[in-house]
């Protein structure tokens, strides 16, 4: 079950940890701790806080408090629309808005070109960018629309 949740973090470009995390805790049915999370999927300590920390970000892991002690425990939020939308608004947005400025500087860039046939690929590539971005901020908000975000 674990590996179901690695191999979907690998193709979101995140570290196999994370979706180790995310596995243990989906598929545990008591919430675990930092120190359970490290012990059973052997992994260091920082990887665990900071992929604990990720997944919060996301919206995929909740906290829960110890009953015995004062240890946060966590566990997996399950809700697909809350799983897409923070991967939305952590991940997807934010690479957006990052593509936009480095488009702009990209277009001063060209601007400068003296072979006027250069000008002419690297233009047509730079609209093909710009449209696949305006579809993407586009789509965003219908998507999260669909999930209620």
């Amino acid at each position: 079950m674990i590996e179901v949740f690695v191999d979907g973090v690998k193709v979101l470009g995140l570290p196999r940890s994370i979706g180790e995390i995310y596995g243990l805790l989906f598929i545990s049915p008591e919430p675990q701790s930092l120190d359970d999370l490290v012990h059973r999927l052997g992994i260091s300590k920082g990887s665990a806080s900071q992929g604990l920390r990720t997944l919060k970000e996301l919206g995929a892991v909740k906290d829960t408090s110890g009953s015995v002690s004062r240890r946060t425990y966590y566990q997996a939020d399950i809700e697909l629309k809350r799983l897409v939308g923070g991967f939305i608004r952590e991940q997807l947005r934010p690479h957006l808005e990052s593509g936009q400025l480095k488009v702009g500087r990209l277009v001063e860039a060209v601007s400068e070109q003296d072979d006027p046939e250069m000008q002419q690929f690297y233009d047509e590539r730079i609209e093909r960018l710009e449209f696949w971005m305006r579809r993407g901020r586009q789509v965003l908000p219908i998507v999260q629309k669909v999930l209620g975000q």
